[in-house]
């Protein structure tokens, strides 16, 4: 008896093909998606519509995958850690098409299950079939009232499931607006949000006007060396090119003008950025400093960001020092003192799309020792009069308030106003008074935090 030929199953088209490679490397390697994606596709000449599809598969499964598991749990019957990892993030990437795009749902659901098909077998291809079908009966809306919890009882993990952010993520947004917390629907919605570019024109070599004309782009709301782009890759500008321009969200550079800005008497011209990789904040305080005759010293101990700090800094008066910021063996003599201190990074979510699942709560205590450490040895590098000001990209209160109130009752500062820093005036909004507390759903900024300290005698 003859067998009957086997069918010939059909692989992934290119677009979802290169989304669900991507997929498989963030849960498998731990890769960050907004790096991985664009080199795959300039790999493999992914360009036009098929790379739009690409981004939006991959950035929306990234973004929604909380969301997507408790569906996709709920259709299968099993929680979604009992699911082999290939198959789960194939079930992700076909769950994503069903509920969040208007791909038609026989595409959707057929392609997915002709590559569980190639990447295991008939039975497990069969297993992802019945899932997605399930999941093709309802839209998203029926599946979020039955699974998201009781916004009566519970209006922070409702509106966390809603959104797809882990419940611990949004409370600490809730804490952080405080009274303002009716806010936390437009927050958690501004990082589903694709974020737009920002380039910041380098003083004293181009203007924001004529870096706006050149590129295309607007100028921006608060930042006057800020322009927004309107897409495209800006790594092909060519004032990017040329170094008169970096890509740098405006909420950064708002950051490192407060330091320039701050009160300070007799300065002496010797600023410190104590957390300088990637070099953004440095080279825009040494742009600014270099016409009052400023030269910024730059640590970093991270060898790849040391590098970067030297790429984005060539031409300008900074020295970059590769070494520990809380064992720099500098000395106390610093007028002005930047810590843009590592955090969690809560405030930068729509910009890394895997960010809000891969990160835990255990990571904020320990991310707060190493800020207090930081901020201790930043204050001790500073000359009495001098300014310390500290930034995170996450309006954690642990990690903004907290690492403050540290400083302010362990070591000999005091606390300046921050809010003049920081104008116009409706910037001026942070958790604690005198503190700034930027949000993009509210400045179209990254969630930076800053408050500024005056190093006292002793």
């Amino acid at each position: 008896m003859s067998r009957k030929p086997q069918r010939r199953r059909r692989p992934l088209d290119p677009a979802r093909a290169a989304a669900f490679e991507v997929l498989r490397a963030v849960t498998e390697r731990d890769a960050y998606a907004n790096l991985a994606l664009p080199a795959l596709l300039r790999e493999r000449g992914i360009g036009g519509r098929d790379a739009a599809f690409a981004t939006e598969l991959t950035y929306g499964t990234c973004r929604t995958r909380g969301l997507l598991d408790a569906i996709i749990g709920a259709a299968a019957g099993r929680p979604p850690e009992a699911i082999d990892p290939v198959l789960l993030d194939l079930l992700r990437l076909g769950a994503y098409q069903l509920l969040r795009t208007r791909v038609d749902a026989h595409a959707a659901v057929s392609t997915t299950v002709e590559q569980a098909a190639i990447e295991f077998d008939s039975a497990r291809a069969g297993f992802v079939n019945g899932v997605l079908r399930t999941i093709a009966i309802r839209d998203e809306k029926s599946w979020v009232d039955e699974l998201a919890p009781d916004p009566s009882r519970d209006p922070v993990g409702h509106a966390a499931f809603v959104h797809a952010h882990p419940r611990w993520i949004a409370q600490a947004f809730a804490d952080a607006l405080g009274a303002a917390a009716t806010e936390l629907d437009a927050v958690l919605a501004s990082d589903d949000a694709r974020p737009q570019v920002h380039l910041a024109a380098r003083p004293g070599v181009l203007g924001a006007a004529e870096l706006a004309e050149a590129v295309g782009g607007t100028l921006g709301r608060y930042s006057p060396y800020a322009v927004y782009l309107p897409g495209g890759d800006p790594g092909r500008l060519a004032p990017v090119r040329d170094g008169a321009a970096l890509v740098q969200d405006e909420g950064s550079q708002l950051v490192a003008r407060a330091l320039t800005l701050a009160p300070v008497d007799g300065d002496t011209g010797r600023w410190l950025d104590l957390c300088a990789g990637p070099g953004g904040k440095t080279a825009l305080l040494a742009g600014l400093g270099a016409k009052a005759g400023a030269r910024v010293t730059a640590v970093e101990s991270a060898p790849r960001r040391a590098d970067m700090v030297v790429a984005n800094t060539r031409g300008l008066p900074v020295d970059v020092l590769r070494v520990d910021g809380r064992d720099s063996g500098l000395e106390p003599i610093f007028d002005r003192v930047l810590v843009d201190a590592p955090c969690t990074g809560l405030g930068a979510l729509r910009r890394r799309p895997e960010a809000r699942w891969r990160r835990q709560p255990a990571d904020v205590p320990v991310l707060a020792k190493l800020q207090r450490e930081l901020l201790a040895a930043a204050i001790a590098l500073t000359r009495p009069g001098g300014v310390v000001l500290y930034a995170t990209c996450s309006p954690h209160l642990a990690e903004t308030v907290g690492v403050v109130g540290d400083a302010l009752r362990r070591q000999p500062v005091s606390a300046l106003d921050t809010t003049p820093l920081f104008e116009p005036a409706d910037l001026a909004e942070g958790p604690a008074e005198g503190s700034v507390q930027l949000w993009p759903h509210r400045h179209g900024t990254d969630a930076m935090f800053a408050a500024a300290l005056r190093r006292l005698p002793g």
